[in-house]
């Protein structure tokens, strides 16, 4: 590829970046309890809300056979260890690979440093062509959250097009504590596509 290639590709992904990112700010948490709020509130005990990745309830998550038709591959149990969500790797089997994150629905709940590791977890289960069900008490809060992390951080959104993604398909709620930790992680996850940003526009300045 010569230079004027390279000019050429280099100006495409400094557009397209900008179109995504530049005039993107996160919404506060006003807003974004706004949209949560609009929509049908209704939801079933499990909902595909991406290709191969289902958000559900604790009926679900006890549902062994209902799983296994599913073709349930891996879990992420949000509510690990509490009372109404009792799953294991014991309860799931050796054809189930099982994770359990211990967090509580309450706003003071520090849930973001299982971001990363729910969102790889996710990502690695898809990419192996397997079928993740997320889930906690009600499929609302805990485990909404953690597939928002995992659209954000690998998917590429914002959380506001995160929310949307899964809104389309089931009713999502979580604390706001959660979502305050979510704005975070939007506002750091994008801080870095601005800086990409600048980047490529240093290197534009170069060339010419």
């Amino acid at each position: 590829m010569d230079s004027s290639e390279n000019s050429a590709s280099t100006s495409d992904n400094l557009l397209e970046l900008q179109d995504k990112y530049s005039l993107y700010e996160t919404p506060d948490i006003k807003t974004i309890e706004k949209i949560l709020y609009g929509g049908p509130r209704s939801c079933n005990h499990v909902d595909e809300v991406w290709p191969n990745l289902f958000l559900g309830d604790m009926f679900m998550s006890h549902d062994r056979h209902g799983l296994w038709k599913m073709g349930i591959t891996h879990i992420l149990n949000a509510a690990h260890g509490k009372i109404c969500c009792q799953g294991s790797p014991d309860f799931y089997g050796t054809t189930v690979t099982y994770k359990g994150i211990p967090a509580s629905d309450v706003p003071t709940f520090d849930i973001s440093p299982f971001f990363y590791p729910a969102a790889e977890f996710i990502r690695q289960a898809l990419d192996s062509g397997g079928k993740v069900f997320v889930n906690c008490a009600m499929g609302l809060s805990r485990s909404a959250t953690l597939v928002l992390v995992y659209l954000m951080i690998h998917q590429h959104h914002t959380l506001l097009k995160a929310i949307l993604k899964v809104k389309k398909s089931r009713w999502i709620f979580p604390n706001r504590g959660f979502l305050r930790q979510l704005c975070s992680l939007d506002t750091e996850l994008h801080s870095e596509d601005r800086k990409e940003i600048r980047r490529i526009d240093s290197s534009q300045s170069w060339l010419h």
